[in-house]
């Protein structure tokens, strides 16, 4: 096998030191008042030769990787996969590399996975926060790496956060539903105490309460689409009332269409229905479907420049940046007047 040159390789077939050649590798050499010719030199032979340098040693010189760590909670949700294209495309634009895994919302894993990103030094990270990591997130930010939360944030946490007007989205789609004619409109969702969770519930609720109604939630303990499509089954047969439903997410809407289909298709005709999170087979479902639509690239974009500014600054600025996105409402057949 053919050895991997090293710098002290090149070194000593230049005849120079090898300080010399780091500090032209590394781009410091106007800075340490080299000269041009030795610069050409040194730079021709590396090409001649073909020269890698070890990203490890280049990081113990440094500090930096030059990698970002992206925890989600499942990165083949749609959703979730949308936003880690975008910050990767823009993170490898500005010279990052991107290492992304799921959490699968378990607080183990995800605190095993921030230990497996702090043993490769990753220089920051992009977390979408399980319950349970508050001290993990604190611990990373102590030890001055940057943390940027999306989609919902640690409670007490001083960490920056990109997250979407929850609240406010939730309470639109369920008064559209009310002006639309519906009387019975049930709030479905996870059971589960994030904020962005706790905020979508609260924008129903409010617009339940504004308008004289009675709320009807149902909390499905999410494992699979099966086990979801058989509790939602049961719960439409235990609600026979209902006229419209807002699901807190894609995929609880999609395992609802499954238990309307096989419990009445004609349900599927008559019942008002409302996604949080959009979906893209919803526009070509029967009715199609209407759905709170989350600003992905935007998410992404001032994710990563929050990112990128912490590890561009040479201070400790403490101050904890909030962003709140609007939506969109894609209107669709499904929740109109029958």
């Amino acid at each position: 096998m053919k050895k991997k040159i090293s710098i002290n390789d090149i070194a000593n077939q230049l005849g120079i030191s090898i300080t010399t050649v780091s500090f032209i590798l590394n781009g410091r050499a106007k800075e340490k008042r080299i000269s041009e010719a030795l610069v050409k030199k040194v730079m021709d032979f590396v090409q001649e030769v073909n020269y890698k340098p070890s990203s490890l040693a280049r990081s113990l010189r440094t500090g930096k990787t030059n990698t970002i760590g992206l925890l989600v909670e499942d990165i083949s949700d749609p959703f979730f996969s949308a936003i880690a294209r975008s910050i990767e495309a823009n993170a490898y634009q500005n010279g990052y590399k991107i290492i992304y895994s799921s959490t699968g919302n378990d607080t183990e894993k995800a605190r095993e996975l921030i230990m497996m990103y702090r043993e490769r030094h990753v220089d920051g990270y992009i977390i979408v926060p399980p319950e349970g990591i508050e001290d993990d997130i604190r611990s990373l930010i102590d030890s001055g790496r940057p943390v940027v939360q999306i989609d919902r944030y640690a409670t007490g946490v001083e960490a920056d956060y990109v997250v979407i007007d929850n609240e406010r989205s939730a309470y639109t789609a369920t008064q559209h539903l009310i002006d639309n004619g519906y009387k019975n409109v049930a709030f479905v969702t996870i059971d589960s105490k994030q904020p962005q969770m706790a905020d979508r519930l609260l924008g129903y609720q409010k617009a339940i309460q504004a308008n004289g109604l009675n709320a009807v939630v149902e909390e499905v303990a999410y494992e699979s689409s099966i086990q979801a499509m058989q509790q939602l089954s049961g719960f439409l047969d235990k609600q026979p009332q209902l006229d419209a439903i807002l699901f807190a997410t894609n995929y609880l809407c999609v395992s609802g269409l499954k238990a309307m289909a096989a419990r009445d298709h004609q349900m599927l005709q008559t019942m008002g229905i409302i996604s949080f999170d959009d979906y893209e087979l919803f526009e070509l479902h029967t009715p199609s479907i209407t759905s709170i639509s989350q600003p992905t690239e935007q998410i992404a974009e001032h994710a990563i420049n929050l990112l990128l500014t912490r590890l561009a600054q040479t201070d400790t600025d403490k101050t904890q940046h909030k962003i709140e996105l609007a939506t969109s409402f894609m209107l669709r057949r499904s929740s109109l007047s029958k």
